[in-house]
């Protein structure tokens, strides 16, 4: 039987990226979950595998203005609980963490465009960053940062951003860092209209041109990378491939 996964998703240009095509080739069913467009239909968690919590330019603390997000920190509590994976990416990452008792606050500099991921001793021994150099270049959008949970651990650190991945147990992990971008994402998100109040919030913290310039040089060896970790988190959380069934003569 396939695996089955929800996605809690919160503006349409924060999608899957590079990681849709992978599970689609593994049979993954997949399920999206929008809490902000209305009444949500009750879900029965025992009927999935995994829960993928995509990112957003609200915050985590910005709770009474968007307050679909407590609903979202239930149902991760109860995924984890229930022993599903768990993989958050930007906001998911802060609602991870809040839902584990962690704290979001304000980065002490916004991190837009390509920075520098530095694994720690943990990270380098964590089976899921097999494939990541010391130090790895990766696309990010992100002006509030989660601390670390009590029982989590922390992987990886960034100049200005000293959490930046987390482990909780052996099947929930939380990335800061946009590691599902390709170039129509980044470019959507940079020229966008929908995007425009966050691109005009952030843009003392950003040169658009520069972004452009190196996703030209990062993208391809990100790209990479993305499929071989993306192929080993499903491996390390238990979603075997597909088998493929040859008809016979």
């Amino acid at each position: 039987m396939s695996s089955k996964i929800l996605i809690f998703q919160h503006v349409p240009h924060e999608i899957l990226g590079t990681f849709d095509p992978l599970l689609k080739r593994r049979g993954v069913r997949m399920r999206y979950v929008n809490f902000s467009r209305g009444n949500v239909d009750s879900i029965n968690l025992e009927s999935y595998d995994g829960l993928i919590v995509l990112g957003g330019p609200m915050s985590v603390n910005q709770l009474d203005e968007y307050p679909h997000l407590k609903e979202e920190i239930y149902w991760i509590k109860k995924a984890i609980e229930q022993d599903l994976f768990v993989l958050g990416i930007c906001l998911g990452a802060q609602l991870i963490s809040k839902a584990l008792g962690g704290e979001i606050t304000k980065s002490p500099s916004p991190e837009i465009g390509w920075f520098d991921i530095k694994l720690n001793n943990e990270g380098k021994e964590d089976p899921l960053f097999e494939f990541f150099d010391e130090n790895q270049k990766i696309f990010q959008w992100h002006g509030d940062a989660f601390s670390i949970p009590e029982g989590a651990v922390n992987l990886a650190s960034s100049t200005n951003c000293p959490h930046q991945a987390f482990r909780y147990g052996q099947k929930v992990y939380g990335f800061q860092f946009h590691l599902e971008v390709n170039h129509d994402l980044i470019e959507r998100w940079l020229d966008n209209e929908v995007n425009e109040s966050e691109l005009e919030k952030h843009r003392p913290h950003m040169d658009i041109p520069q972004i452009r310039k190196e996703t030209e040089q990062y993208l391809g060896p990100l790209q990479v990378l993305s499929d071989k970790t993306f192929a080993l988190f499903l491996k390390i959380v238990g979603v075997v491939e597909k088998e493929v069934k040859l008809k016979s003569r």
